[in-house]
């Protein structure tokens, strides 16, 4: 009797719309791509598409996003534009039958992610905050959660202060700290990562209710670090409550008047984790539980070395690329992402108005 050999599926050709820093970030995680290609590059400056093409041997770029939404030989595009900029493209790729891995935050509010989940039907739709998620030390602390070990959740805390340095050598990025263009600051830009972080271990599981949060911009004596009209804050502090009964305590800080402090912790009826998402020469992950003799002890789950940030890079486009070709969900899918829009909006909408905010219509 002969074996029938099932054919291999052909690799997902990708294009790519933006270049900037990001953009080319993305091409040096192209050449690990074993499930994909990237075969057009798009950016509306014809000089750096051309030359972009001619560097990374890309066999064709063009200026136009029609063109690439138009062409039949691509199966998939990468958005690396400015959030404010990214949603019409993201709902065109899709109705052009195309599927999309967005850069984060996915969008600008939670409207725009339901707008683009309309429009998504079969294509797979995954978002770039997954990075830290690709690490070995957050797949040990998901699997220990979804062991039932911690129990039911009481508290989800991340802590992240990150105190101001010597001023920069060259102005950041105007769309960095703007709201018009990037959709807010760093709840955006690190807290879109927290959030994906804390519940993708926990599974996504969890309706928030209600928020309480304040924000801040840049203190005033290091007022001159971001770029000139910038009006997004570099500070935020969040109570999130969730239908469980869990509470999320959330706090983002850079260019702070403090200390460096690090925390990420899930805490359960039965347990409590102790996490080290950036990554870490010698990252651990920790777990504290209740030992008859001796009363809450806490020792050591996973441990290794996840130093250098090829990971964090090269995560979403390889699994983007492996899901598409296996018909499998992305790490962060698009449903995943509209909790973390949500709970974003919130968070600036209690923040904005300085009164607790409900969930119910977000």
């Amino acid at each position: 009797m002969s074996e029938t050999s099932i054919p291999e599926k052909p690799l997902v050709r990708i294009a790519l719309i933006g270049l900037g820093a990001v953009g080319q970030q993305h091409l040096d995680s192209a050449t690990k791509l074993i499930d994909g290609v990237i075969t057009v590059v798009c950016d509306a400056r014809v000089e750096v598409a051309e030359s972009t093409a001619t560097a990374h041997n890309i066999p064709r770029w063009t200026a136009s996003a029609d063109d690439v939404l138009a062409d039949p030989d691509v199966d998939a595009v990468l958005l690396a534009l400015p959030t404010g900029i990214r949603t019409p493209l993201a709902i065109a790729a899709l109705h052009a039958g195309k599927h999309i891995l967005i850069e984060k935050p996915v969008a600008m509010n939670a409207a725009e992610v339901r707008s683009i989940l309309d429009a998504q039907g079969d294509r797979i739709a995954a978002c770039c905050s997954s990075r830290l998620r690709y690490f070995s030390s957050a797949r040990a602390a998901r699997d220990h959660v979804a062991s039932g070990a911690l129990g039911p959740i009481r508290a989800i805390t991340c802590r992240v202060i990150a105190p101001a340095g010597a001023p920069p050598a060259k102005t950041p990025p105007a769309w960095r700290l703007s709201r018009a263009l990037n959709g807010g600051g760093i709840l955006v830009n690190w807290g879109s990562y927290d959030l994906d972080y804390l519940l993708g271990i926990l599974g996504f599981d969890f309706e928030p209710t209600h928020v309480l949060a304040r924000t801040w911009q840049t203190p005033p004596p290091f007022s001159h670090y971001p770029a000139p009209g910038s009006d997004a804050e570099t500070h935020v502090v969040a109570t999130i409550g969730f239908t469980n009964g869990a509470v999320l305590h959330y706090e983002r800080a850079e260019c702070a008047i403090e200390a460096e402090s690090r925390s990420w912790r899930i805490s359960g009826d039965h347990g409590a984790l102790i996490l080290q998402m950036a990554p870490s020469k010698g990252a651990v992950v920790q777990i504290s539980e209740p030992d008859p003799a001796r009363g809450t002890v806490t020792r050591t789950l996973w441990e290794g070395d996840e130093s250098g940030w090829a990971t964090f890079n090269d995560g979403p486009l390889l699994d983007f690329a492996t899901a598409i070709r296996q018909n499998r969900p992305p790490l962060t899918s698009l449903r995943d992402s509209l909790l973390i829009a949500r709970l974003t909006e919130g968070i600036y909408r209690s923040a904005d108005t300085g009164r607790p905010v409900s969930f119910s219509d977000l």
